[in-house]
């Protein structure tokens, strides 16, 4: 089968298999910090989020390139979107559990004194603007 030179000046597009890689490392990445949320694992979660960010970069890159020249095929382009929608969901559950964690701590270690008493037991006063005597 003889294949389609390029018009000039226009690069040939990536062939499917250089897209391939780079979106199948974001899916497996995808699924490791998944994995890694379900545990709780801490740890996990930031490696796997750092690798994540890696592989998405490399793939928009590859992507992007492959815009240019030529096109995405769409069942690619339809996986690629599947990522987004995952990554933003990711998102979202580190967003809660973060909010969830956030107002769990403001209720064990208040920011403010609550003006009522102080660690010695004396009550705490606050002053505005002037000294009060009795």
């Amino acid at each position: 089968m003889q294949q389609a030179m390029p018009a000039a000046g226009l690069v040939p597009a990536l062939p499917v298999v250089e897209l391939e890689g780079p979106l199948v490392e974001v899916e497996a990445c995808l699924s490791a910090l998944g994995e890694a949320l379900l545990r709780r694992d801490g740890a996990a979660v930031e490696q796997h989020a750092g690798r994540l960010q890696q592989v998405l970069q490399a793939a928009i890159a590859s992507f992007g390139e492959a815009a240019r020249a030529g096109g995405v095929p769409p069942q690619l382009r339809n996986r690629l979107v599947t990522a987004g929608g995952r990554v933003a969901a990711q998102r979202e559950t580190l967003a809660r559990a973060t909010a969830a964690l956030d107002r769990a701590m403001d209720v064990l270690m208040p920011a403010e004194p609550t003006g009522l008493y102080g660690a010695s037991g004396k009550a705490e006063r606050r002053a505005w603007g002037g000294s009060f005597q009795a």
